[in-house]
């Protein structure tokens, strides 16, 4: 009785089992539709590699421009990758290496601790003791606005203000070069680094922003050293020196 039990719960179990796997292969026996939304914005499209109904190039594809740039002619190749040359900046004059402070003898009538002025020759010379002076080279004034004379260190300054006086702005004016009437200590400034004042009057020994100058007669009067000579003798000499311009 137990076995015949058996035997039909079996065969209704297969029964079922094959009707089953019938009902879902006639379910996609045909492919269902692909529903395409009308918002390409839609989460399932942004999912997507790239949006529908764009081609992506393949590899072959892209490569292309590549070898006509590569099988282009040699001279093309060179003329598009070379661009304008570059402008080059105008250089300045060096300065002739007899103005460089040196050591020289000094067989004249002056003291060590004088200095003497050689306009003519654009030297300035520190008197020192043994027979001995520092030399140094330095621009001094141009055709008309030569002097000579006498005179002591009234004042010393760093970095000096500049005041130009005013005959010295009308005149430069007349040449269409305008001055101003004051100008701050500074790299920009004509003074230089340090200025050392002559007497009462409005020459000065001072530094410069241009020192190519150094050796010419270039300046208003003034006795024009490059800033580092000009420093040099700063630490040097004291109020008080005597200065003879010749």
């Amino acid at each position: 009785m137990k076995t015949a039990f058996c035997s039909l719960v079996g065969a209704i179990a297969v029964l079922a089992a094959g009707a089953t796997t019938s009902l879902a292969n006639d379910r996609y026996a045909d492919v269902p539709p692909v529903m395409v939304s009308p918002d390409l914005s839609a989460p399932w499209v942004l999912q997507l590699g790239h949006a529908p109904g764009i081609v992506r190039p393949t590899r072959q594809a892209t490569q292309q421009p590549l070898r006509r740039l590569l099988q282009a002619q040699p001279g093309q190749q060179r003329t598009a990758a070379v661009g304008q040359p570059a402008k080059r900046m105008a250089a300045r004059p060096q300065i002739n290496p007899i103005y460089l402070p040196q050591e020289v003898a000094y067989d004249g009538p002056q003291k060590p601790g004088t200095i003497v002025i050689d306009t003519k020759d654009n030297f300035l010379y520190l008197v020192e003791k043994d027979g001995k002076a520092r030399r140094y080279g330095v621009g001094t004034g141009k055709p008309g606005f030569e002097w000579s004379g006498t005179h002591k260190i009234t004042d010393k300054r760093v970095w000096p203000d500049w005041r130009p006086p005013a005959v010295m702005i009308k005149r430069e004016a007349a040449k269409g070069r305008y001055l101003p009437t004051y100008l701050a200590g500074g790299i920009e400034n004509p003074l230089g680094a340090r200025a050392l004042y002559l007497g009462t009057t409005e020459y000065r020994i001072h530094g410069t922003n241009q020192p190519w100058t150094i050796g010419g007669a270039v300046s208003s009067g003034c006795i024009r050293m490059r800033n580092e000579d000009v420093v040099d003798l700063y630490e040097r000499v004291n109020i008080g020196t005597t200065v003879v311009v010749i």
